[in-house]
């Protein structure tokens, strides 16, 4: 398996970063880039138990923008958190993420 090098990495990291705060427009919650970049932090700092694909961390990031929209409950942030903290593996993160069921539509 080969790994991107750090420019490859970092521009994917970028890219992510732009994806999620166009995102964050469609939401009708713009959020500037260093919001974003956030966010991708505390879901670095979430995982730091793994080395998530970079497919993985963006998904987490995005559910972690989701979570900023107003009306949603505390405890299912601290919630989502605490799962992600124990989840042993990459495969696990998927399927919480996949698992989730949110009521509104996005």
């Amino acid at each position: 398996m080969s790994y991107p090098s750090d420019d490859a990495q970092a521009e994917l990291v970028q890219a992510v970063q732009d994806n999620l705060q166009q995102m964050s427009i469609l939401l009708g919650q713009p959020q500037g880039a260093e919001a974003i970049k956030q966010l991708y932090q505390a879901a670095q700092a979430h995982l730091s138990h793994l080395s998530p694909d970079p497919l993985t961390l963006a998904r987490v990031v995005g559910v972690l923008l989701v979570y900023q929209l107003p009306g949603t409950d505390p405890d299912e942030v601290k919630w989502f958190e605490s799962e992600l903290q124990n989840c042993p593996d990459v495969e696990s993160i998927e399927e919480l993420i996949d698992s989730i069921s949110r009521p509104d539509s996005l």
